[in-house]
């Protein structure tokens, strides 16, 4: 089973730039989304109840691309990367191909934005 973590409001989850072995699962509570630009932070988007947070990095193994933090007390459900793995390697391999597509696409549209 994987393990449960709290946060507490205002506190971050991920930090832009840093490498990752995990994402999560949000279970309850709401986050907000950021990007750096200059020396700034800037709310680019909310993660709600129900949602995976970190997932882009998790699957493509590259640095996160935006900070994460709990706009309130945040339950979340860790998924570790050799878990998901084990669970990846039993279904087809079209399936991996699926994911790193739509990957690939939301990483390149992702990047198209201007903030």
């Amino acid at each position: 089973m994987s393990d449960e973590i709290v946060i507490g409001k205002d506190e971050y989850l991920i930090r832009e730039g840093e490498m990752s072995t995990q994402m999560y699962y949000l279970k309850d509570g709401t986050m907000a989304v950021y990007k750096v630009k200059g020396d700034q932070e800037k709310e680019i988007g909310h993660i709600y109840s129900g949602e995976l947070v970190g997932e882009m990095s998790f699957l493509d193994k590259s640095p996160r691309c935006a900070s994460v933090k709990a706009l309130s007390e945040c339950r979340l459900v860790v998924i570790p990367s050799e878990k998901f793995e084990h669970t990846l390697a039993s279904l087809p391999t079209w399936y991996r191909a699926l994911v790193n597509t739509l990957l690939d696409r939301l990483r390149r549209a992702n990047a198209r934005i201007k903030i």
